[in-house]
């Protein structure tokens, strides 16, 4: 591998959190805010693992919240990199539960986090990603069709923004 690549696994953030009262909604299901909130902050160590250098979060794609969080059940976030471009990067986060009664483990959620370097262009140049495992192969070999639907998406948001009343 070159000195400019990384493998997705070299950049793996992971958390572990337990389900607290604090943490439920009305339905008594983790808040989805607090997921988010999470959800940002795990992916920001992924990103920063890959870049050493300054980035903020410019979206959050795709969110598929798929099983709830409930009490007695365990919360594992697992972020890598899947690609980079010019000044930006795009993180995976997957969240898997596990029941602690049973030992029973599903995934609760999945994402992808973008984020751009303040630099610009990017100081030094991001690195490319190299996927290693059939999981990240799959996730990999999408990144160039999400990053053209990001460029339509900011595209229509400019459009958008335009219109947006602000009384």
């Amino acid at each position: 591998m070159s000195e400019n690549q990384l493998t997705c696994h070299e950049t793996l953030a992971c958390s572990s959190h337990r389900v607290f009262s604090s943490d439920l909604n009305e339905h008594n299901t983790v808040f989805g805010g607090r997921i988010l909130s999470m959800v940002d902050n795990t992916s920001s160590i992924a990103a920063s693992r890959a870049v050493r250098q300054v980035q903020v979060t410019a979206t959050m794609d795709h969110m598929n919240f798929i099983a709830p969080f409930v009490m007695q059940d365990a919360m594992l976030i697992e972020s890598y990199v899947t690609g980079t471009s010019h000044r930006s990067l795009e993180v995976f986060v997957k969240g898997l539960g596990e029941h602690l009664l049973t030992g029973e483990r599903f995934v609760g959620f999945t994402c992808f986090v973008t984020f751009v370097t303040v630099s610009n262009p990017a100081n030094p140049p991001l690195p490319e990603i190299i996927p290693e495992t059939d999981e990240e192969k799959f996730l990999c070999s999408g990144y160039a069709d999400r990053l053209v639907e990001r460029k339509r998406d900011r595209n229509y948001q400019k459009g958008l923004f335009e219109h947006l009343n602000l009384d």
